[in-house]
């Protein structure tokens, strides 16, 4: 459980003019390699681990970008943003999740009156956002990592079944009495918005961002199978459940990540709207079991443990990603990476470099 926040001590080295460089929204490790992606790209980034510069502990960089479009069928144009935000590593596989959530086009300081009201009635959903896909990792001749459309074992990059209105998951929760209505909001107005994914036992977990129902935030527990050219989603019983919820106190905070060590499940919360506010990294203790063991199509989960608060600034240094290091790179203590969407001035260095943190138990 992580108690004391290194700062900084993480560096990340990127091309100049990346846009993953300034959203980072989602890190998970392949060994010393290194995913990451963002909000506002359609790629996943791969950074290899380097020898510290400075007084960081770590540092990664010679990045290479694999775009999605070269990996999967888009339901969107291939350089339209696929909101990443979700990111595990699990059998073999990257699984990436989109937010699956509208947006409300934003106020313009030197437009009118009249053309900011028009931006701000202006609701879309860009295609991509709708991605929930898992993408084999296969090693090159050098024995780096990849993400390949195919690997030698059959492996496919899959992606849940749908198109550019909806997929097999919108669908389920179009009438759910608690998420349904609020597929019709924007993410950032607490409208439904995955921020979080993690892979338990074959079954995967998305973590919202929003919304929060009256203090309560949601995890929403789906299996699915390869079938064809698709995904799709699969009862999680007898009884046909295709979704479980999963409500968790996290005192009015959305899920903005989790990341599972061992059996506890870390879960990284913030404002579920355009908020600067407390950032708190909490922990389900022994949720893989618990979540093994349930059978009930809803459960709620009070009793979690917070260990740190994060800092935040003023529209800046919102962390958005979590995951522990493996081993060989935390040494001897547990150790995780946090890493920051809107980095501040002391998280960035030139037109490359930003820093992330690193979490130990002390």
């Amino acid at each position: 459980m992580p108690e004391s926040q290194i700062a900084r001590a993480v560096r990340l080295e990127f091309a100049a003019g990346s846009l993953v460089r300034t959203n980072l929204s989602g890190a998970a490790f392949c060994g010393d390699w290194l995913w990451v992606v963002g909000d506002e790209a359609s790629g996943i980034d791969r950074l290899r681990r380097l020898e510290p510069l400075g007084r960081e502990a770590l540092r990664f960089g010679e990045v290479r970008d694999f775009p999605l479009s070269a990996l999967l069928e888009l339901p969107g144009e291939a350089d339209e943003e696929a909101d990443l935000e979700g990111m595990a590593v699990a059998d073999g596989y990257l699984w990436v999740a989109g937010s699956h959530g509208l947006k409300r086009k934003n106020v313009k300081p030197r437009r009118s009156d009249e053309e900011n009201a028009r931006r701000l009635a202006k609701l879309s959903l860009d295609a991509n956002r709708l991605l929930l896909a898992c993408l084999p990792i296969e090693a090159d001749a050098d024995g780096v990592p990849c993400l390949v459309r195919k690997a030698g074992d059959g492996r496919r990059a899959l992606a849940l079944k749908g198109d550019a209105r909806s997929n097999q998951l919108t669908e389920a929760l179009a009438d759910d009495p608690h998420f349904g209505p609020f597929l019709a909001i924007p993410g950032k107005d607490n409208g439904f918005d995955i921020e979080g994914l993690a892979v338990a036992d074959g079954r995967l977990l998305l973590g919202l961002r929003g919304p929060v129902l009256r203090g309560w935030s949601a995890l929403l527990e789906i299996a699915v199978e390869a079938r064809g050219r698709h995904l799709q989603m699969v009862p999680l019983d007898g009884q046909g459940t295709l979704i479980r919820k999963h409500f968790l106190q996290l005192e009015g905070l959305g899920i903005r990540d989790l990341h599972f060590s061992g059996d506890d499940l870390h879960i990284l919360a913030g404002p579920t709207m355009v908020l600067d506010g407390d950032i708190r990294v909490f922990r389900w203790p022994a949720a893989r079991p618990a979540l093994a063991a349930n059978r009930e199509p809803v459960t709620f989960q009070a009793a979690l443990t917070e260990s740190i608060a994060l800092p935040h600034g003023h529209g800046t240094d919102r962390a958005e990603a979590i995951c522990e290091l493996p081993p060989q790179l935390a040494g001897t203590q547990p150790a995780w990476l946090v890493l920051y969407d809107a980095p501040g001035p002391d998280r960035r260095q030139g037109e490359h470099a930003v820093f992330g943190d690193l979490l130990r138990r002390i």
